[in-house]
């Protein structure tokens, strides 16, 4: 990865584009602001605010680092949770085989950067960004890209876009689907054992492997993912015996699968993997850890099930400001849809802060959000007045981080260390 294209992120300059930022910022360069390490609470911060913990995050990394390590696993975290390039650079830092990402535009982002190993765990069939990925594997020999197919209709609309510009072959995996009524995918072994041929039939492609999401897997239980699981290494030994993993110059066949909440049963199942003509790569590809949750991931995470293997930590924060407390039980944040996650759960009020105290947030629930306001219901035992601080949990990352374009990386004494760009 480029360290140079990512550390000119610093020259950036702040103005009205980035939410909740310090008004007298402007013209300063996002460098020029992090260097002056300004307190979130008193350095002319306006709310909402959306932070990051330098501790949690650092944490998070060393987590899945070691992880990965000891269950002899690949890592390609999914880019499209964060779509952020200085937190690209640091899963590569600790350990990351490259980045999966979701849709071109995203690998566009990525390829601005230098990354230089990208699986797309997704179909592609445009041609122009066929066309596009062609000329970047051409200008680019350390450049590896990898993406699915799961129908031989896609495989003959990208071997007609790619022969039209020649180049390196490119690499697919054949995605298996996590089941009836699931997302992309081939349904059945049949089906994708005739999309794997015509990859390896076609001239300006190479097969490389399978994968899929076992996310996807109807009613999921551990049992059912762990049948899906076992499909998919038994599909990567058929194939493999059928002959179809030939295309010059390849050196290990893919195994990929894991998002965020079964990679314990993925780690489990691979190490099941049969033996193949060539050294298996397999490759997980979870991406909520970096920043984890207060809501959904908390409760899903594998290190719920295996806390011996450690716990992710929740890194975001909102804070927004008390604005209107018309009732005893009411109360409105001037936060609302437009800041926060609420597609699988409402923010969490965590501390409530009122000068430089800081104490729980009591009897205090979000209950509804507005486009630019949080119900908040307060019981007897809530002490919250109009200008007072709250700090909230959030559930899901990847809709959090699309909504903030540049996040204040927070220490615990509440010293802004750096920013975080996104790029959605």
């Amino acid at each position: 990865m480029s360290a140079d294209a990512v550390t000119r992120l610093s020259g950036e300059r702040i103005d009205h584009r980035f939410k909740g930022l310090p008004l007298d910022a402007d013209a300063l360069t996002v460098g020029e602001l992090a260097a002056q390490r300004r307190n979130l609470f008193t350095g002319g911060f306006t709310t909402p605010v959306l932070t990051l913990s330098a501790e949690r995050l650092r944490h998070n990394l060393r987590l899945m680092e070691s992880y990965t390590e000891r269950h002899g696993l690949a890592f390609a975290p999914h880019g499209k949770t964060t779509m952020a390039p200085q937190l690209f650079r640091q899963q590569l830092e600790h350990g990351a085989w490259g980045i999966t990402l979701a849709v071109p535009h995203q690998v566009r982002v990525a390829r601005a950067f230098g990354v230089r190993r990208i699986f797309l765990a997704n179909e592609l069939v445009d041609p122009a960004a066929l066309r596009w990925v062609a000329a970047e594997l051409t200008a680019d020999p350390a450049f590896r890209f990898i993406c699915y197919a799961d129908s031989v209709r896609g495989v003959e609309l990208m071997d007609a876009a790619l022969r039209q510009v020649g180049g390196r072959p490119v690499d697919v995996v054949v995605e298996l689907a996590a089941g009836d009524g699931a997302r992309t995918g081939a349904r059945t072994e049949a089906d994708c054992l005739a999309v794997a041929e015509a990859v390896a039939a076609a001239p300006s492609l190479r097969l490389a492997g399978v994968a899929g999401y076992e996310g996807e897997v109807p009613d999921a239980t551990e049992e059912r993912v762990r049948a899906w699981l076992v499909r998919l290494v038994e599909l990567a030994a058929r194939l493999d015996k059928a002959g179809l993993f030939t295309g010059t110059g390849l050196e290990e066949i893919v195994v990929s699968a894991g998002g965020s909440a079964w990679f314990d049963t993925v780690a489990e199942v691979f190490t099941r993997l049969p033996g193949l003509s060539r050294p298996p790569l397999k490759l997980l590809r979870s991406g909520a850890y970096v920043s984890h949750d207060d809501g959904h991931y908390r409760s899903i995470t594998p290190f719920v099930r295996v806390p011996e293997e450690g716990a992710l930590e929740p890194a975001f924060r909102l804070w927004a400001q008390v604005v209107s407390r018309p009732t005893g039980e009411q109360a409105f944040l001037n936060a609302g849809k437009r800041d926060a996650a609420y597609d699988l759960g409402m923010p969490e009020a965590q501390v409530v802060r009122r000068g430089d105290v800081e104490r729980p947030a009591e009897a205090i629930a979000v209950t509804r959000l507005s486009d630019q306001h949080a119900w908040l219901e307060t019981g007897p035992g809530a002490d919250l007045e109009v200008g007072d601080w709250v700090g909230m949990g959030l559930s899901h990352p990847c809709t959090v981080f699309d909504k903030w374009q540049l996040i204040p990386l927070v220490e615990a004494d509440g010293t802004v260390v750096d920013y975080i760009r996104t790029f959605f």
